[in-house]
C-alpha cells in the first residue's frame, strides 16, 4: 500500500495541542523515545527498541509496529532538557494514552491514569529538573475484558478493526503563573446575542478580564463567574459559513486566546434546526482510522483534507464513530464548517449474535436495556468507567463549535440503564441534541427515532412516538479499487464491480430512498462510510487516501436534491 503523507522524525505533529485555550508556553515532546515490552509490570532496566511518539507501537509510523500483548507492559522512555522559568509551574501533558498508565519523573511517581479516549494532565513543578528522565508505563486490555475501547480488536473482523495500544496523542509541557486558568467553559447564546465564559482557575474569586472585537470590548469579573460577551450585531455561524469570534482571558500574568461561534441546536416543527431553522443533516460515518498509523493522524493536514473532501463532497455533518479525536480535529471542523455528531466510545464485554446484528433482519427484534448480559454490560467496572468517562468526554468537548449532537449507545453494544444515562447528559449539556440509541434497541424514550438500515430498501414511516427520524447509519457499498489495500477477505454490505456501478448505486440509494424520505420528515442520513478501513471497503475513499472512489458530480448531485437551496 502506498503512502500519502511524509513525515519528519524532528516536527511530528508539532502543532498546538489545544486551540480553544492556547497559551504561549509549549514544549512538545513528541519525537523518537525509546522503550521496551516486557512480560512484567517492574521498571526494566533496558530499553532495546525506538519509538516515534505519538504513534503506537503497532503501527508503521512509530518505527516498530510490534503488538503488545493484553498482559505486557509497554514501558516509555524519553530524557529531555527543560530550561524553564523557575518562578512558574510546569505542567505535563498527555493528549491520549490507550489504555491504563502510570507516569515517573526523575524517578518519582508523578500520577497514573485510565481512560484511553481523553486528555489528563499532571502538575510536576516539584519534579522537573533542567535534565530530566520521563518513563510512561502502559497496559492495554483491548478487547480482552470489559473497557471502553471503541472497534479496537485482537483480530480485525468484519466492523472491527486493529487494536493498538500506548501513547497515540501529543505529550507536550507548558509553564503556567502560580495563579492560572485551568479551563474554560464557553457557552453560545444566539437568541441573546452574546456567548458566556466561565473562567475555571485554581481557586475561585481571581480577578479575569475577557477581551474581544480586537479589543474594543472588555468585560471583567472573576474565576468561577459566568461572563457575559455581549455582540450588537451577530453574525452567525453555519457550515455554509463558519464564523468565529476570537477573544482572549487574562487572569494576573497568565494569559489564553479562544474562540466562539454563535450557533444553536434545536428541535422544532418536527426537524433538526440550525439557528432556529430546519436544517437536514446530510452525514457520513467518520471511523478515524489510518493505514500506516491506526487512530493518529499521520500530519495535521491530513485530517485538513479528511473534513475539506468530506465538505468537496456535499456533505455538511460527520459523525465520528466509536473514537473521540484530538482537539484540533474539533478546530478544524469549527473553522471549515462540518457538523459533528460525536458518539461515547462503546464499550463492555465483546458484542454475541445475534444480539449484535438481530435488528437487522427482524423488524421487530428488541432487547430491554436492564438484561445486562445480553447487551455486554454485566460489569459492575465497565458501567462506572462508561459514565465517568461519558462525562469527561463531554467536559472535554463541550466548547467545540461545531459538535450537534450526542450518541450515547450504538446498536445495543454495552448499552444500559438508557434513560438515566439520558438524564445525565441532558444535565452535563442543554444546548445540543442528544440521540441515546443509535440503530437499536430504542428504549422508546428521548427525542430520535434513530434507524440503522443497510440490507434492504429504507421505507420512511413517522415514529408512532412522535419523535424526530433520523437514519444515523445506511449504505455500506463496497466497491474496491486495486491496489489501495492489503487485504483478502473483504467486508461490506453490497458489493460492486466497477466505478461506475458502484457511482449509479449511489445516486439511486439517494434518489429513490433518502430524497423522497427527507420530503416525508426524515431530518438527517449517516452514510457508511467515509475511508475504507483495512477488510471493511465500503467507504467514498481508498483507506491510503490515494483515490475518491465516487464521483465528485455524482456526489453534488445528491447534495443538490437533498439539500437545495438550504442556508
Amino acid at each position: 500500500m502506498q503512502t500519502r503523507y511524509t513525515i519528519d522524525p524532528n516536527h511530528i505533529l508539532a502543532e498546538y495541542p489545544r486551540p480553544q485555550m492556547v497559551r504561549a508556553s509549549y514544549y512538545s515532546l513528541n519525537g523518537k523515545w525509546e522503550c521496551a515490552i516486557t512480560d512484567e509490570p517492574s521498571l526494566p532496566n533496558f530499553f532495546p527498541y525506538t519509538i516515534l511518539v505519538p504513534f503506537s507501537p503497532e503501527t508503521k509510523l512509530s518505527g516498530l509496529e510490534k503488538s503488545v500483548g493484553v498482559k505486557q507492559t509497554l514501558t516509555y522512555k524519553r530524557i529531555f532538557n527543560f530550561s524553564g522559568e523557575s518562578d512558574k509551574r510546569t505542567i505535563l501533558h498527555f493528549e491520549a494514552v490507550d489504555y491504563s498508565c502510570t507516569v515517573y519523573l526523575n524517578g518519582v511517581l508523578i500520577g497514573s491514569h485510565t481512560g484511553g479516549y481523553l486528555p489528563f494532565w499532571f502538575d510536576i513543578t516539584e519534579s522537573i529538573r533542567p535534565d530530566n528522565e520521563l518513563i510512561v508505563q502502559v497496559t492495554d486490555p483491548c478487547d480482552s475484558q470489559s473497557i471502553i475501547r471503541g472497534k479496537q480488536a485482537r483480530t480485525a473482523k468484519g466492523i472491527f478493526y486493529s487494536g493498538q495500544s500506548g501513547i497515540y496523542q501529543s505529550v507536550w509541557l507548558e509553564q503556567v503563573s502560580q495563579h492560572y486558568i485551568k479551563a474554560l467553559v464557553i457557552t453560545s447564546n444566539l437568541e441573546q446575542r452574546c456567548w458566556h465564559v466561565t473562567v475555571i482557575a485554581d481557586m475561585d474569586g481571581l480577578e479575569v478580564v475577557v477581551s474581544y472585537l480586537d479589543g474594543q470590548r472588555k468585560v471583567k469579573g472573576f474565576s468561577g463567574q459566568r461572563l457575559s460577551c455581549q455582540i450588537d450585531d451577530v453574525h452567525p455561524w453555519s457550515p455554509e459559513d463558519p464564523y468565529l469570534y476570537p477573544f482572549s482571558v487574562t487572569l494576573g500574568d497568565d494569559s489564553v486566546t479562544s474562540y466562539v461561534g454563535l450557533r444553536s441546536f434545536t428541535l422544532e416543527f418536527g426537524r433538526l434546526c440550525l439557528n432556529g431553522k430546519p436544517y437536514y443533516h446530510h452525514g457520513i460515518l467518520d471511523q478515524g482510522y489510518w493505514p500506516d498509523s491506526l487512530y493518529t493522524p499521520p500530519t495535521d493536514q491530513a485530517m485538513v483534507d479528511d473534513l475539506l473532501l468530506m465538505k468537496k463532497l456535499g456533505f455538511n455533518m460527520v459523525r465520528k464513530h466509536a473514537k473521540v479525536e484530538n482537539l484540533r480535529w474539533y478546530y478544524h471542523c469549527d473553522r471549515l464548517g462540518i457538523l459533528v455528531w460525536q458518539d461515547m466510545v462503546s464499550g463492555g464485554r465483546k458484542p454475541i449474535q445475534p444480539i449484535m446484528s438481530g435488528p437487522l433482519f427482524l423488524k421487530s427484534f428488541s432487547v430491554s436495556d436492564s438484561l445486562y448480559t445480553l447487551l455486554g454490560s454485566q460489569d459492575v467496572q465497565y458501567r462506572k468507567d462508561y459514565e465517568e468517562q461519558l462525562t469527561e468526554m463531554i467536559q472535554t468537548l463541550f466548547n467545540c463549535v461545531s459538535i450537534a449532537m450526542w450518541v450515547l449507545f450504538n446498536e445495543g453494544w454495552g448499552q444500559f440503564d438508557t434513560a438515566r444515562i439520558l438524564s445525565l447528559v441532558q444535565k452535563l449539556d442543554a444546548s445540543r441534541t442528544i440521540d441515546p440509541s443509535s440503530g437499536w434497541y430504542d428504549q422508546k424514550i428521548g427525542s430520535f427515532c434513530s434507524r440503522h438500515v443497510y440490507f434492504k430498501a429504507y421505507q420512511h414511516t413517522p415514529d408512532a412516538l412522535g419523535r424526530v427520524v433520523i437514519l444515523s447509519e445506511f449504505g455500506g457499498y463496497v466497491y474496491r479499487e486495486i491496489g489501495h489495500d492489503d487485504e483478502t477477505k473483504v467486508f461490506g454490505y453490497k458489493k460492486f464491480a466497477d466505478r461506475k456501478a458502484f457511482c449509479d448505486a449511489f445516486f439511486d440509494l439517494y434518489n429513490r430512498e433518502i430524497v423522497p424520505a427527507k420530503e416525508n420528515g426524515l431530518s438527517a442520513s449517516v452514510y457508511t462510510q467515509f475511508s475504507d478501513v483495512q477488510q471493511e471497503l465500503n467507504g467514498l475513499v481508498t483507506f491510503d487516501r490515494l483515490s475518491v472512489k465516487l464521483d465528485e458530480v455524482v456526489a453534488l448531485q445528491v447534495a443538490a436534491l437533498l439539500l437545495g437551496a438550504q442556508e
